[in-house]
């Protein structure tokens, strides 16, 4: 995985840029499809503005925050991030689980009935009336 970090109109600490580091690190535990990471830090005035976007496997995710200090706008994106990563692998998981879990909890409604079972639903019934 390739994790750019890029600071626009300001210098963004070693430190911050670690923690960036550091929490796109933490999110390939829920996904670990993470092809590219992309972090950029703007100035504004008093005001720092976060953008993270993941490039997961055919997916673009995307995160926006803002605060008074890059650290803190750095934690607000990356735990909003995180949601989504979250979010993806529940989805993955139930997909992979199929109609097991939902056959399971009686939410799957029974398959209608093939040619072939009304054939012989129609040749027993005959069978009977004769």
């Amino acid at each position: 995985m390739r994790i750019h970090v890029t600071a626009r109109h300001c210098e963004l600490d070693p430190e911050d840029r670690l923690l960036a580091e550091q929490r796109i690190e933490k999110l390939s535990r829920f996904v670990r499809d993470i092809q590219e990471a992309h972090v950029t830090v703007s100035q504004e005035k008093h005001r720092y503005l976060v953008e993270i976007s993941l490039r997961v496997r055919g997916r673009e995710m995307t995160s926006h925050e803002e605060a008074d200090a890059a650290r803190t706008a750095i934690e607000r994106a990356a735990d909003r991030l995180e949601q989504q990563v979250r979010r993806l692998k529940e989805r993955r998981l139930e997909r992979r689980r199929g109609d097991r879990t939902r056959a399971a909890d009686g939410l799957v409604p029974p398959e209608p009935a093939t040619e072939s079972d009304d054939w012989s639903q129609r040749a027993e019934a005959a069978g009977d009336e004769e």
